[in-house]
């Protein structure tokens, strides 16, 4: 039964992330309008505020993988002996998804972070 309620516990938490995400997809949005008037007008205000936008969308993005990374991994020491192999190798390769995610979140705030003159095209996926 308290498995069941520590699942339930984690859709809720799912759920409020994919209503961070919609918000991300907003500012997204609005982060390529400036990028595109930076391109078109030279506008330097637009450039610095897709900066900035870039880096707040990755700063976000960067927590929810923390959080989803730290979740697989807990998955992994939760695993027992008395556990399937099938699943098993489902908790480790998603937890290793869940790293390689985090870890590109890390290098693309890095790169939303230096690139000043955004010569770089940066998105999450």
């Amino acid at each position: 039964m308290n498995n069941k309620l520590d699942r339930l516990q984690d859709i809720k938490i799912e759920n409020f992330i994919w209503v961070i995400y919609i918000g991300i997809i907003i500012l997204s949005w609005t982060a390529n309008s400036k990028e595109k008037k930076f391109i078109l007008y030279n506008d330097e205000k637009s450039r610095k505020e897709y900066q900035q936008l870039m880096v707040l969308i990755f700063t976000i993005l960067l927590i929810i993988y923390y959080y989803f990374t730290k979740s697989s991994y807990s998955d992994c020491k939760e695993l027992t002996t008395f556990d399937s192999e099938k699943k098993k190798i489902l908790t480790y390769a998603s937890y290793i998804g869940s790293l390689l995610i985090l870890i590109s979140g890390i290098i693309f705030l890095g790169i939303a972070i230096t690139d000043d003159k955004i010569d770089t095209e940066i998105a999450f996926n």
